[in-house]
């Protein structure tokens, strides 16, 4: 079976009825892999692939949804934005400053401008659901994959939560 939509094409499910799209986007200066899945396509529906198609083609405004989310935890000692931030400085030490795109002394806010977009999954089956529909991933260097900032977004374009991938 397939679903057909505007954005996404063709969406053929695999002989288990998981359907998986997958896209490299361009925004700014930088290539962001956007993937859509959802483990039974009979739990997609066509308003959440058109839900997911205005996500990816507001890409920045959805950027910029999740870095004022996760600025607004950097006030809180406890949050795990403040963690990482305070991790990327143990682990970078004095070379903070180069991986940063703008220094301002204050350094949460530094490190958060610099982050990089790195994927967009798109979990089409969880549509008005309390579950993410869309997880950001976020890093400071691309080349550490463990260190990274999840922000997981409603199907209503809300954030839910900002979380440390590990």
């Amino acid at each position: 079976m397939a679903i057909e939509h505007d954005f996404f094409g063709l969406l053929s499910s695999g002989p288990d009825g998981s359907i998986f799209w997958s896209e490299t986007v361009e925004f700014g200066d930088q290539a962001v892999t956007v993937d859509l899945t959802a483990p039974d396509q009979d739990d997609v529906s066509s308003a959440a692939l058109d839900i997911a198609a205005a996500l990816i083609a507001g890409i920045e405004d959805i950027d910029r949804k999740a870095r004022e989310a996760m600025l607004s935890e950097t006030d809180s000692r406890t949050s795990e934005v403040t963690e990482f931030v305070l991790q990327q400085q143990e682990e970078h030490g004095d070379d903070l400053e180069d991986l940063l795109v703008d220094v301002s002394g204050d350094t949460a806010v530094d490190i958060t401008r610099s982050l990089r977009l790195m994927s967009m999954t798109i979990l089409a089956d969880e549509h008005g659901g309390s579950e993410p529909f869309a997880v950001l991933e976020y890093a400071l260097d691309p080349d550490a994959t463990d260190d990274v900032l999840l922000v997981n977004f409603g199907s209503d374009g809300g954030v839910l939560s900002v979380m440390s991938a590990d």
